[in-house]
């Protein structure tokens, strides 16, 4: 039912101002209520009504203008030459040259030209116009925020069957892109279906990878190509390695042949800093390290064999899990082994046995995390079992600095690129801590539980404000750390190179007085067994006397008896004259008997 109300007002009072007054009211509509409506009401007590307290957002589609891209070759020759000179003629050029000089306006053009500009070579050699005056004045006051961090996306893995996050990497330009590697690494136990692609994330679109990797076996490690932002190296669990061209699209652009690559999954690849940006190096659990050059990746370009013995024998090799390279170090690389083992080497030695170094031994298992101090290179992060430890290239009997031993394992580990004393570890109870051995040496600045499931990776971005964390079930957590994590605090880097120095100290220190224990103790031992061996000769010449001595005995009661039975025989019936010479006879052999059982005594 439709309710009209009409106001009827005349024409000429239209647009003039209302002038509003008091009246009684007027009732215009009666509705009477209907029963049969009524019937039908029911009362709800009470009424429950969901409300929606989200920013209300709209969607538009805009179809922006294209641009239509076309290349053209420009060709430069040689201008500023008059027509009557034909500039590719050597002999004319010469001839309007030296017209040219002669010329006067030429020469007091050059004159003028050459006060100015002897002037301003004289003010870019008096102020250098580009010179940094204040780079020690970026370092901020210490603030007193607590040490956090927030989540700020969640990447996830779009395959049904989930694989675990084993590796990832930042993209050097901008930082807006993560490509992640997704394997199974549970030995003969990948589930069947599992899918072989990797991906690369636009942190701006998390819901779905924007570029999609699709290697022969699944990846292991994935690293961006610090020279050009294209081009990225992957590990493979077959042992081979792959390289894309994201320009190409989602297939490899370069594989090495599997006679050449590794026989185990390949836990390490790293870009190495050279002229062309194309030489890369690969570690395997199967004891080799291969240097690549990825435009000629049928076989690697040289081998290293990680024996220790240094005999070359693969067999003995220790296996490779992590790798470390540093551009200010170019000649030397370190590699953390299976056995816990950090092993230094350095590639331009003369001979394959002396490309190994030094080691350092002192987890009690597979090294997940090697990694310099990109402030103090000479020491360097390692993490493996239940425990991170900080080791100085001075001090190689055991690490200067090391955290407390966790319920749980620990799986990875990097350096704040930002702060000399802040570090990241992760751990199989999905926790993630952040130390900062300045404010805080026997706990962790922050620990944050980032999911239920085990953390398998870790990687900070370049500006240290963001850190993305890979899970066993392939999820990657982004995080935002406080300003106070990301930012260099004042007399940082003095308090961390103090704090290194002075460990280091006591550390060689220890070393010096445990070197001074065994010595001691190698020399009570030698001693002691010196003593031995004096001892050891008498105690043979008392036994070789007593045994004399009783075979001497047993000569002198066998001669007796033996004259004994001879007497008896030639007896005869018994006289008193005869019993009385056996009875001086008898006092005889009593007193020789006598004398040969006093002897000795």
């Amino acid at each position: 039912m439709e309710i009209v109300y009409v106001y009827v007002k005349k024409r000429s009072e239209f647009g003039k101002q209302c002038n509003f007054s008091d009246r009684q009211a007027e009732l215009n509509i009666n509705i009477p209520p209907n029963p049969e409506l009524a019937e039908q009401f029911v009362e709800r007590n009470p009424v429950d009504t969901g409300i929606q307290c989200s920013t209300s957002m709209s969607e538009h589609e805009v179809n922006t203008e294209r641009f239509e891209m076309e290349s053209r070759g420009i060709n430069h020759v040689e201008g500023g030459w008059p027509k009557d000179v034909n500039p590719l003629e050597l002999e004319q050029t010469i001839r309007f040259r030296k017209k040219v000089e002669k010329d006067e306006n030429y020469i007091n053009a050059i004159t003028q030209l050459g006060s100015i500009m002897e002037h301003c070579i004289k003010q870019n050699n008096a102020i250098d116009i580009y010179q940094e005056y204040f780079d020690d004045e970026d370092a901020v006051e210490v603030t007193d925020e607590a040490p956090s961090a927030k989540t700020i996306n969640v990447l996830r893995d779009p395959q049904e069957i989930k694989r675990s996050a084993t590796h990832l990497s930042w993209h050097p330009d901008g930082n807006r892109k993560l490509a992640v590697a997704y394997s199974c690494l549970n030995f003969q136990r990948a589930p069947e279906g599992m899918s072989h692609e990797s991906y690369i994330w636009d942190l701006e679109n998390p819901n779905k990878p924007e570029i999609v990797l699709k290697p022969s076996s699944p990846l292991v490690t994935l690293e961006y190509n610090p020279k050009d932002s294209h081009v990225l190296l992957g590990g493979c669990y077959n042992g081979q390695l792959a390289c894309w061209d994201t320009r190409k699209g989602s297939l490899v652009a370069e594989l090495s042949t599997i006679e050449f690559s590794h026989r185990d999954p390949v836990y390490g690849s790293i870009w190495l800093q050279s002229k062309t940006g194309t030489e890369c190096f690969s570690a395997s659990t199967d004891g080799q390290v291969m240097w690549w050059d990825i435009r000629k990746m049928s076989e690697p370009t040289e081998v290293v064999i990680l024996d220790i013995a240094r005999k070359e024998q693969l067999e003995n090799a220790l296996g490779a899990i992590s790798l470390e390279f540093e551009s200010t170090l170019p000649t030397k690389f370190m590699v953390g082994t299976e056995q816990g083992i950090v092993i230094s080497c350095n590639r331009k030695a003369k001979t394959s046995a002396e490309k190994i170094v030094c080691t350092f031994s002192g987890h009690h298992g597979p090294i997940y995390a090697l990694q310099r101090n990109p402030f103090y290179p000479k020491n360097f992060l390692t993490v493996g079992d239940w425990t991170a430890r900080i080791w100085s290239e001075d001090s190689r009997e055991s690490s200067i600095m090391w955290t407390k031993y966790h319920m749980a394992y620990l799986t990875d580990g990097a350096w704040s690129p930002v702060r000399p004393a802040v570090f990241f570890t992760t751990r199989m109870d999905g926790t993630l801590d952040i130390w900062d051995f300045v404010f805080k040496q026997c706990d962790p600045a922050l620990s944050l539980k980032v999911c239920d499931e085990a953390l398998f990776c870790l990687r900070v971005q370049d500006n240290g404000c963001f850190i993305a964390c890979g899970s066993q079930l392939g999820t990657t957590t982004l995080l935002e750390v406080s300003n106070g994590l990301c930012t260099l605090q004042k007399n940082d880097k003095n308090a961390a190179s103090l704090i290194f120095e002075r460990e280091t100290r006591r550390e060689k220190i220890l070393e010096a007085r445990h070197r001074e224990m065994r010595l001691k103790e190698k020399g009570k031992a030698e001693g002691r067994d010196d003593s031995l061996r004096e001892e050891e000769p008498t105690f043979h010449l008392e036994e070789l006397v007593t045994k004399a001595e009783d075979e001497f005995f047993n000569i002198i009661y066998s001669e007796l008896k033996k004259k004994e039975t001879e007497a008896m025989k030639k007896t005869k019936p018994k006289q008193p004259g005869l019993e009385a010479d056996e009875e001086v006879e008898g006092e005889d052999l009593g007193e020789e008997e006598g004398d040969g059982a006093q002897a000795p005594t």
